[in-house]
Formats: structure tokens, sequence, C-alpha cells
């Protein structure tokens, strides 16, 4: 066995801009309001960070109607469908809404679209609070989820049908520019949003890991099983030539004998993920291990999102 290793830690990772404001929501609601504020949905998918925010006093509810119309109803960072905002407006007195920007961006333009009289056709993965969110601005005979090619090929529309797309924020940047090729190919004149929907962070840490992985034996990414980033990050590894790589819940979930062989492990995490979760993870190997570590960047992060009127101090 193999007693040194070389960790490669892999930057930017942890919070992007769209969580660390969701959380904050959160925070500043219970500071404002008192426990206990209630949630509709996971405000970020991390388990970690829930159980901190419930000990804190926040309650996650998976329906909206178990919410108490005379307490704090705040909307998770994934964004919500028009149904949900509706009954929260005739339902509840303070509602919070920390859905994050670049969520609110593509609900915009597929609201902007549909307003011009165009099919729109969503990118995304079915069951995913974002991509219901977004299908839950339009009417359902107005938007269209594509998941794989074969969803693309299977799209009947008019001849004389405009049509445009959108993409949830979170996906995988090469997966998604083959889909885009794909229905140019099918769509010649098919509309897309003026920039990108795929968020900065997302594209930023899959950019990163795609620059490092193939200097690695193996590759970790600490993320929850319900996060799309994280579970695209460990795609993205073994697209770059890391086939060892995988998502890990936390420390607690590492095996560290099934390292042994490996000599350098490269390491990065979702954009829900708290610093200390990496840092328990890299104290596991070091009490196993003699490590050394390297801290290596592709690019900053210093986007900033404003916290909503009803949380501001």
């Amino acid at each position: 066995m193999n007693n040194s290793k070389k960790i490669i830690l892999v930057s930017p990772r942890g919070f992007c801009a769209g969580v660390t404001r969701a959380i904050d929501v959160v925070l500043e609601a219970l500071k404002k309001y008192g426990a206990p504020v209630y949630v509709n949905h996971e405000i970020v998918h991390n388990k970690h960070v829930i159980a901190e925010l419930m000990e804190k006093g926040a309650i996650f509810l998976k329906n909206i109607k178990d919410a108490p119309s005379n307490r704090p109803i705040i909307f998770s960072a994934h964004g919500v469908s028009k149904k949900i905002t509706n009954y929260a407006k005739s339902n509840n007195e303070t509602i919070i809404d920390a859905t994050c920007p670049l969520v609110t961006k593509v609900h915009v333009q597929a609201d902007k679209f549909y307003k011009l009289g165009f099919k729109i056709i969503l990118i995304g993965h079915k069951n995913h609070p974002e991509v219901e969110g977004t299908m839950g601005q339009l009417p359902g005979d107005s938007i269209y989820l594509v998941e794989t090619i074969k969803d693309i090929s299977e799209l009947n529309f008019y001849e004389d049908d405009k049509i445009a797309y959108v993409t949830q924020t979170t996906l995988s940047v090469d997966d998604t520019q083959d889909m885009i090729a794909e229905l140019r190919n099918k769509f010649p004149n098919i509309e897309s949003s003026p920039k990108e929907d795929i968020c900065y962070a997302t594209s930023n840490r899959q950019n990163a890991i795609k620059e490092y992985a193939n200097k690695c034996d193996a590759f970790i990414v600490v993320g929850s099983k319900n996060s799309s980033n994280s579970n695209r990050l460990v795609e993205v590894a073994k697209n770059a030539g890391c086939f060892n790589s995988y998502l890990l819940e936390n420390a607690e979930s590492l095996n560290v004998s099934n390292y042994a062989s490996y000599n350098t492990i490269g390491i990065s995490s979702g954009a829900s993920v708290p610093e200390v979760l990496v840092e328990n993870v890299i104290s596991k190997f070091q009490e196993n291990y003699s490590l050394e570590i390297e801290n290596v960047s592709l690019g900053e992060e210093d986007v900033q999102f404003k916290l909503p009127k009803e949380v501001r101090n």
C-alpha cells in the first residue's frame, strides 16, 4: 500500500452566489421573523446545510399547503411554478423568494418567448425542482421537456411554428452543446436566450475539473446524490479521462482503503457544498496517509446577489 498521496484540490468549488444568497435568506428570515420559518422544498440540495438550518428553526416542506398562513414561506433557490406562487400569494402573509437570479432569468426568457408566440423546448432533467419551476411558468401545451437526443427526434411541430429553447442552469455544458446542435439541425430557425442559460458557477466548476481530472488516478466530488450540478461534475471528471470518479456525501461516507492504490486524488465539490465537508474528507485522508496537497484554480469568482427586500436590513 502506498502511504503517501498527492491531493489536487480544485477551485472554483463549493458555494456559488445563488446558494450563498438562498442560505442567507433563511438565516436572515429566522433573525427577522423568529422560528419557525417554512421553506418550500429543500433550500439547496445538501443534507449538511439542511440539517444545520433545521436546527436553527427552518422547516422544509414537500407540499406548500402544509405551511401555516401566519408564518413566512420561502421559495427555494431552484424556483417554483406560477401555481405555487399564486397559492402562496392567496394563503401566506409573508412570501420570500430565494430563487437564484440566474434561474429567474430563465423564467423571464421563457415567458418572453411565450408572449411572442413561440413553442418552447426546455433542455433539462425530469422531476428536478428547477425544471418543474421553469415548466410551471407557462401553460403545459407551450413548453416541452427534452432530456436526451432521442427526445428531440420525437418532437413534432407544425412547419409554421416559431420554436425557441431554454435550458436548466446546472446541466453538463458538453452534453447540452450536443443537444443544442441536434435542435439546430432539426429546427434551423430555432431561437435561444441572448446569453447562455447554464450558470457561470456550473460552467466554472466543470471547466476546472476538465482541466485537472486527467492528472488524477481518482477524483472525488463532494456533494449530495440529489444535487444535479454535483452529479454532472462526476460525469465531467470521467469524460475528462479520470474513470475512477465518485460522488461522496461527506467524510463519513469515505472508505479510505478504496483509495489505497491511487497515488494522485483530485477533490472538488458541488455548488451547494460547504467547505467544511471538503476539509473533513481531507482530514480523513490525513489520518491514514501522508499527504502532499496542491491547490489549483481555473479562474476566480466574485459574483454576489442582493437579498430579497423582505429580509434586507
